[in-house]
């Protein structure tokens, strides 16, 4: 008997799901949304939950019934006879999706499906079933759009991109149905057939080799993912069925496995990563087949097949920003290593797939779970030979952006010219929608100095969708890419993500990449993209040049130093020593660094590991010009709690007793409410608040940036 299902898939797959049904016996196929109606005999169905390789969920209806209310998806469950379906002392599980109904939570409409089974088993019985939501005997799926539910059994038990195999995961394993995906845009069985290899320089936990190697040996995604039981236990269920097709399943795949060719190679530069590759190719049983390496991307070999397909899903976080320079190298090794190969890559958006400068035959949306990314399929590796297609015109809100830039950098032009500003800020929230700050960096070098760029998301207020959100920072991009020129590798991206605890950034890169940058008389190591700050506030340039301006002949201390910029602006400055204290190993170093790129080492420039304030207490000398910039909050573990509002007074009484008579101290913070006690310190120093003297130009849209006091005695 025909009858009606609906398999679901990730958004992206319904097409390729369509031509996997018909292929698996389906009478008529047709996509929808995140899936595919198909109809055909019950034998399709149960086909289709041990042999696709791309559904989610194989649905099979019950019942549709209009929904205008809960009293209505009440009483059109209750009217089921669930003898029919379910034992009295049997498990379930509702999963909902609901839209545009007077029904809007989801959890809520599951809980009223399983009230309404509940209690049908009781007036019929004086049992009822329990809820298991993990391994119920009975899984049921509600669908409520538009006023008509529809209430299915989920005939797989649950999602089918489970394949029984994974002992170990990385931070973000890609879905096995998507892998599958992949490997059929990149024409993996072909490939195989035609005796060419599977290659994944990034591979992580292993899941798209893993799946080639499935997926070539015959073995049915299916077959292991219940081992010898049933995907359910709903009482409509063939079990005699299901068991024959079990049957024939894992004969293919024994057969499949004994002709398996040792064509896999994958590599990953993190070794934890590689570990559980193995692991997971040890469960799924084609650990034999496949070479796995601790290997850097950058350095891969040519493997020994001639031809093949590279795949391979390269890093991005939730927000789709990536590290553009990765996806390069990326490239680069291809077209080194791989030329003749295929190549199937999940790339986060358009900007990454062409920063990888592979010439695309298909591009495909993909949807990563709610990302939408793309797939970038290549006939080979080879370089391009024709010329780049010019980029697409920016959109509406990208154009405004980029208007709003170029005019910023006319208005600062002859400031930049007067001042020699290689490192400023272009773009500053001017206007609030896209709210990032655009700061600019140009080397200092001999040869021809790039241009790199940082864009940092400002944190969105809760009201705007996390959509929005990120379509408006990629048109950000899209605006500094056109009005600076520069290659997508050459701009570091900061966006905030939503988690637990509030927004947050997402990870960033690990390129270990710092450029060399002029400043006045200094020059300076930043790294724009490893770290949330960049080793230089770009605002406290005018306070720098002062210090430089005052430091000759002086003992200069600088607290909370971070990356120790104002030291070489004091030692380039003439300074008769520095003394530069900060907590982190790190930013001392990176103050090393600084100082020695300028000539400047030895005892007469001191670099201190430890709580600012502490040492402060502890220190007995003198210092003739002081600079102080204290974070608003720390926490760190290895030193007392501070807060500025509360810690300032003592801070700036135990600088002030450091500070030698007729010396100078300047204290500046970014904390937008701070209020100075300025009557605790009135007896210790002069103050004058020269705020207005220290924010540059490029910041006058923020004159809050920082606040500035100068203090003499």
């Amino acid at each position: 008997m025909t009858t009606h299902f609906f398999a679901s898939c990730a958004k992206g797959l319904e097409y390729l799901l369509v031509e996997e049904l018909l292929a698996l016996g389906a009478d008529k196929a047709t996509a929808a949304l995140a899936g595919v109606n198909f109809e055909g005999e019950a034998v399709c169905a149960y086909r289709a939950v041990l042999h696709s390789l791309l559904a989610s969920r194989m649905l099979w209806p019950l019942a549709a019934f209009d929904c205008a209310d809960e009293r209505a998806l009440y009483d059109g469950v209750a009217a089921i006879d669930w003898a029919q379906h379910l034992d009295a002392q049997g498990t379930l599980a509702v999963d909902a999706h609901v839209s545009g109904s007077a029904i809007t939570h989801a959890q809520f409409a599951a809980q009223r499906v399983k009230d309404a089974i509940v209690d049908r088993f009781r007036a019929d019985t004086g049992q009822r079933p329990s809820v298991d939501t993990e391994h119920p005997d009975l899984r049921l799926n509600l669908h409520l759009r538009k006023g008509r539910a529809t209430l299915a059994v989920d005939l797989g038990g649950g999602s089918l991109h489970r394949r029984g195999w994974r002992a170990q995961q990385g931070d973000a394993p890609l879905k096995e149905n998507l892998a599958a995906a992949m490997l059929l845009r990149g024409r993996w069985p072909q490939v195989y057939a035609d005796g060419g290899g599977l290659l994944d320089p990034m591979c992580g936990s292993g899941t798209l080799l893993i799946e080639g190697a499935l997926m070539a040996a015959n073995v049915a995604p299916g077959s292991a993912r219940h081992g010898d039981g049933l995907p359910t236990r709903w009482r409509g269920f063939d079990a005699t069925l299901w068991r024959s097709l079990i049957v024939v399943a894992r004969e293919a795949a024994r057969e499949g496995l004994a002709n398996l060719r040792c064509i896999f190679h994958g590599s990953d530069s993190d070794r934890r990563a590689i570990d559980a590759a193995r692991a997971n190719a040890q469960a799924a049983g084609v650990a034999d087949f496949i070479d796995f390496q601790v290997r850097d991307m950058r350095q891969l070999a040519a493997p020994p097949q001639a031809q093949g397909l590279v795949v391979c899903n390269p890093p991005y976080d939730q927000r789709l920003a990536a590290d553009a320079q990765l996806y390069r190298d990326l490239g680069d090794a291809l077209q080194r290593a791989t030329p003749a190969w295929r190549v199937s890559l999940l790339c986060g958006d358009e900007d990454l797939a062409r920063a990888t400068g592979l010439r695309a035959s298909k591009r495909y949306p993909f949807f990563n779970g709610a990302l939408e990314c793309v797939l970038l399929v290549c006939d080979t590796a080879q370089p391009p030979t024709r010329e780049p297609r010019a980029p697409a015109p920016l959109a509406d809100g990208a154009q405004m952006v980029a208007n709003r830039i170029a005019k910023n950098l006319r208005h600062l032009k002859s400031w930049r010219q007067r001042e020699a500003v290689d490192c400023f800020r272009a773009y500053d929230a001017d206007l609030p929608e896209y709210a990032a700050a655009i700061d600019v960096y140009t080397e200092d070098t001999h040869d021809a100095p790039r241009t790199f760029l940082h864009v940092q998301e400002y944190q969105a207020p809760a009201s705007v969708p996390e959509a929005d959100a990120r379509r408006r920072m990629g048109e950000v991009v899209r605006a500094v890419t056109e009005v600076f020129a520069v290659p997508r590798e050459q701009i570091a991206i900061k966006t905030r993500v939503r988690g637990r605890g509030g927004a947050k950034y997402g990870a960033m890169a690990q390129r270990g990449q710092y450029l060399v940058v002029r400043e006045g008389a200094a020059r300076l190591h930043v790294n724009l993209f490893d770290y949330l700050d960049t080793g230089l506030f770009l605002d406290h340039r005018p306070l720098r040049a002062r210090i430089a301006q005052l430091a000759r002949g002086k003992r200069f201390l600088n607290l909370f130093a971070y990356t120790g910029a104002a030291s070489v602006h004091a030692a380039v400055g003439g300074a008769a020593s520095t003394t530069s204290v900060d907590l982190s190993a790190t930013y001392l170093q990176w103050a090393a660094d600084n100082l020695a790129l300028n000539g400047c080492g030895g005892a007469a420039h001191r670099l201190v590991q430890a709580d600012a304030l502490a040492w402060l207490e502890a220190e007995r000398g003198q210092y003739d010009l002081i600079f102080c910039d204290p974070p608003t909050f720390s926490n760190s573990a290895r030193a007392q709690d501070f807060d500025v509002q509360r810690e300032h007074v003592r801070l700036l009484r135990a600088a002030l007793a450091r500070l030698a008579l007729g010396g100078v101290l300047y204290f500046s913070n970014n904390f937008r409410r701070f209020k100075l006690d300025q009557a605790a310190l009135a007896d210790l120093a002069d103050i004058s608040d020269i705020s207005a003297q220290t924010v540059p130009p490029d910041f006058s849209r923020n004159p809050r940036i920082h606040r500035c006091w100068e203090m003499r005695r």
